[in-house]
C-alpha cells in the first residue's frame, strides 16, 4: 500500500482562489473558485488518497490541521501569493504530526526551490515543474535520491536537485479529474460569476505554445509544449461526466490554448456533438470563423478571451501573437455565431501609458463582448516580465496583494503611479458597464436566469473591494502630496 496520502488546496485568505495559480490566484473582485485540477491527477493514481480544495469548502486552517493528523504525506500546491500563509500551514501541520512527510509543488518551488528549503523546515522535498509522478513514486516508497524533478536537503543540510523530470507526453494515461471531484469534491461550492452553476471544469490538453511574457503556467509549470489527449479520450470522459453529474449545468475546458490547432478541434467537436452538452473554453483571438462555428454546433456557449491591451505596441511588447484587427474580426464572427465572450484585460503590462490605458478602454467598448474583467499586471517570479520588470526597477514591492489577498498594483513605470493603474481599473469598469446597452444586458440576464440574488451579492461584493482600492489610491495620492510638499520646502 503507498502512503496515505493528503493532496491539499490550502486555506488562505477569505474567497481566495489558489485553484487559479494557472493564471492570478488572488481574492477575486466577486467571489470565484477554479478547480484544482492539477492536484486531481495525482489523486486518481493512489489508492486511499484525498484531495482537500479547502478554500470553495470554507475548511478553515485548524480544521485542516486536523484531517493531515490522519495522513502520512502530504502535497500541498502552493502560490506566489500564499507563500507565506502555507509556509506556516505547513510547520503547524508537522508539529501535529511529526512523522508527516510534506511536499510543496506549484511555481514558487519550481523558480526557487533553495528559498522554499531555507524558509520552511516542515518541507520534505519539493518537485518542480509537472509533479504528478514524483509525489506517487514517492508515496510508493522509492527514495528520494532516485526520483528526478524533485529538490530536497542532504543529510548534512545542502541542497540536492535532482535532474529535471521529462514532461508527461501520453496524456490519455493520466486519470479523469472528473472522477476525482465525485469522489472528493463537492460542485456546487464551485462558482465563477459568468459560467452556469453549478460548473466542472477540466484540461484537454497541457502547455501552451505561445511566448506571452507575462503568462505564470508556460514558463513555470507546464511548459511551452502542447500536449494532447486524444478526442476520444476526452468524449469519454465527458459522456461519464454528463451521467455522473446530472446536476452540472456547463462543462469548461480551462486549457490555456484548447482550440489553437483546427484539424484537432473540429474532430473533437463532432465527438462532443452527439452528447448534447452545454460547454465553454478559452480561446485565442486567432481561431478561425470555420472552428468557431464547429464549435457552436458542438454546444459551445461562451469563451473566455484573453485580448490584454487595445494597443498594438503593449501587445507587441508582450509577445502576444495577436492584433487589434484580428481581435476585432474574431468578436464579429462570434457574435455572428451566437457564442458569448468574457473578455479579459489587463492594465500595467510592460510600455504602458496614460495613452495606451485609454486605447485599450475604447477599445473594449468597441468589442462589446458580454462580460470583462480587468486585472493589474502581477511580475511573477519565473516570468519573462518579472525579469524585465526587475532589471528594469519597476517592481514598486514584491508585494503584489494587500491584507485580504486582493491584487495590487506593484509595478510603476515613469509617468504612470501605481495608485493611477488602481484608479482606472475601477474606470474601465464603470464605463463599460454603465454604458446603457452593457447595464442592460447584465440586469436582464440576472432576470431571464432567476439570478437576481447573486447578482445582488456579487456587486454588493465589488463596490467593497472598490471602496478598498480607493481608500489605498487615496492615501497613496496625499502620501505622495507629503513628498512634494517637503522637497520644495527643503529646495526653498
Amino acid at each position: 500500500m503507498p502512503l496515505k496520502t493528503l493532496f491539499l488546496n490550502p486555506p488562505s485568505f477569505e474567497n481566495f482562489d489558489g485553484g487559479a495559480s494557472s493564471r492570478w490566484p488572488a481574492t477575486r473582485e466577486i467571489e470565484s473558485y477554479w478547480y484544482p485540477v492539477w492536484l486531481a491527477y495525482p489523486a486518481g493514481m493512489l489508492e486511499g488518497s484525498r484531495l482537500l480544495d479547502a478554500p470553495p469548502h470554507h475548511v478553515s486552517a485548524a480544521e485542516t490541521i486536523e484531517i493531515a493528523k490522519s495522513y502520512e504525506f502530504l502535497v500541498l500546491f502552493t502560490s506566489t501569493v500564499g507563500w507565506a500563509g502555507d509556509h506556516a500551514l505547513a510547520q503547524a501541520i508537522k508539529a501535529a504530526n511529526p512523522s508527516i512527510k510534506i511536499a510543496f509543488v506549484g511555481p514558487p518551488v519550481t523558480t526557487d526551490p533553495d528559498r522554499a528549503l531555507d524558509e520552511c523546515s516542515a518541507i520534505d522535498f519539493v518537485c518542480r515543474r509537472e509533479f504528478d509522478f514524483s509525489v506517487v513514486e514517492f508515496a510508493q516508497g522509492k527514495p528520494l535520491s532516485e526520483i528526478v524533478g524533485i529538490s530536497y536537503r542532504n543529510a548534512d543540510g545542502t541542497h540536492q536537485h535532482n535532474a529535471d523530470r521529462p514532461q508527461v507526453e501520453n496524456l490519455d494515461q493520466m486519470p479523469w479529474a472528473t472522477q476525482i471531484y465525485k469522489r472528493d469534491m463537492d460542485v456546487t461550492k464551485y462558482n465563477v460569476p459568468f459560467l452556469l452553476h453549478p460548473y466542472i471544469a477540466l484540461y484537454s490538453t497541457r502547455g501552451c505554445p505561445a511566448q506571452c511574457t507575462y503568462c505564470l503556467w508556460p514558463q513555470t509549470l507546464s511548459g511551452h509544449a502542447w500536449r494532447k489527449r486524444s478526442t476520444d479520450d476526452v468524449a469519454a470522459e465527458m459522456k461519464w461526466a454528463k451521467e455522473n453529474f446530472p446536476e452540472v449545468k456547463e462543462f469548461f475546458f480551462d486549457d490555456d490554448t484548447f482550440n489553437i490547432q483546427k484539424a484537432r478541434t473540429i474532430e473533437l467537436c463532432e465527438k462532443l456533438k452527439p452528447l448534447n452538452i452545454t460547454w465553454s473554453c478559452t480561446s485565442r483571438v486567432t481561431t478561425d470563423r470555420d472552428t468557431l462555428k464547429a464549435m457552436k454546433d458542438a454546444g459551445c456557449r461562451l469563451l473566455i478571451v484573453g485580448f490584454e491591451s487595445g494597443d498594438p505596441q503593449i501587445l507587441k511588447n508582450i509577445k502576444k501573437g495577436a492584433t487589434v484587427e484580428r481581435a476585432r474580426d474574431f468578436v464579429k464572427d462570434c457574435h455572428d455565431l451566437g457564442l458569448v465572450i468574457h473578455a479579459d484585460f489587463i492594465l500595467g503590462l510592460p510600455g504602458e501609458t496614460k495613452e495606451s490605458i485609454r486605447n485599450t478602454i475604447n477599445f473594449a467598448k468597441t468589442l462589446d463582448c458580454e462580460t470583462i474583467q480587468v486585472s493589474i499586471a502581477h511580475a511573477y517570479p519565473g516570468t519573462e516580465f518579472y525579469d524585465y520588470a526587475k532589471k528594469n526597477g519597476f517592481i514598486t514591492n514584491e508585494v503584489m496583494n494587500d491584507d485580504s489577498g486582493h491584487q495590487m498594483a506593484h509595478i510603476e513605470y515613469p509617468g504612470l503611479p501605481t495608485e493611477y493603474v488602481l484608479e482606472m481599473v475601477h474606470r474601465f469598469y464603470d464605463e463599460y458597464y454603465f454604458r446603457p446597452k452593457a447595464a442592460f444586458r447584465v440586469v436582464w440576464k440576472a432576470i431571464v436566469n432567476r439570478d437576481v440574488p447573486r447578482l445582488y451579492v456579487e456587486a454588493k461584493a465589488f463596490l467593497k473591494l472598490r471602496s478598498q482600492r480607493n481608500k489605498v489610491v487615496r492615501a497613496k495620492k496625499e502620501e505622495n502630496a507629503v513628498k512634494a510638499q517637503e522637497s520644495v520646502s527643503m529646495n526653498a
